[in-house]
């Protein structure tokens, strides 16, 4: 992460390295060498100095469209390639990718008490500015519903932060255990070589995935995604197999583009 952005001439003043992991939360509108690199001088861009940390794409649909689909390479392989007359250069971008967008331009398509006033087509035009591809790179689709007025001005709190990052930094260590030696750090960058040795199912597990996969007509990497999001629940639950349950919610995780992309 330090010497990306030392060629970006980023650096902190005063500091010979970055010490923490980075966000990076560009604007709608960068360009596509903005948000992937490029220059006639090869530069990183936000892809890469998010590398190692966290980029936020919000209003995911307003972004253009070829940037995001610049996205979808370096989102699979971790690394950015920017090829020019005299030569090319490559930046690594391992990321965390969140996203977020509303389901139509108004906002209120599914809402439960206000009316949206978009059209069909108006939402499709919307909607299929986020390509197919895109999305099947992208681990987690999470609906958010609206948040009442009784829970905002209530006093009751949910977990908290410390209780949630107990059971995280527990999963982590055991995925630390499960892959020392092998390079790996956790199950989202498990290569497919390993994957069916590492996300064993259950036999009541294996069928609702199967029936998951010929119902929702997944594709091979939706597949794999939803295997390395069940290993993680699995992991949070303290299993050692991954059971029917974690399938069925790893697999709730994969409705979002069915829903909206291929209905509307």
């Amino acid at each position: 992460t330090t010497k990306v952005y030392s060629v970006a001439g980023i650096l902190p003043r005063g500091s010979g390295l970055v010490s923490h992991r980075p966000f990076r939360a560009p604007h709608h509108s960068v360009s596509a060498a903005g948000l992937v690199g490029g220059g006639s001088t090869p530069r990183p861009g936000e892809v890469s100095l998010a590398h190692n940390g966290v980029l936020f794409l919000d209003e995911l649909p307003e972004f253009h469209r070829d940037a995001l689909e610049i996205l979808r390479q370096p989102l699979e392989d971790g690394t950015v390639t920017v090829s020019r007359v005299a030569g090319s250069a490559s930046f690594p971008s391992s990321i965390m990718l969140a996203a977020a967008m509303n389901p139509c331009p108004c906002g209120y398509l599914g809402h439960p008490t206000r009316a949206c006033s978009c059209t069909p087509y108006a939402i499709e035009r919307y909607l299929q500015r986020v390509s197919g591809p895109l999305l099947d790179r992208i681990d987690l689709h999470v609906e958010v519903a609206p948040v009442e007025y009784a829970d905002l001005a209530g006093d009751s709190s949910g977990e908290s932060s410390a209780a949630i990052l107990r059971r995280v930094l527990a999963a982590r260590a055991v995925q630390d255990t499960r892959y020392k030696g092998t390079g790996v750090t956790c199950n989202a960058r498990l290569p497919s070589a390993m994957l069916r040795r590492v996300c064993r199912l259950a036999p009541d597990a294996d069928r609702v995935l199967r029936g998951a996969f010929e119902r929702m007509g997944l594709s091979a990497r939706a597949y794999d995604r939803v295997l390395k999001v069940s290993r993680t629940i699995a992991d949070l639950a303290g299993s050692e197999r991954i059971e029917a349950e974690h399938v069925r919610e790893a697999v709730q995780y994969r409705n979002l583009d069915r829903k909206y992309w291929y209905t509307a």
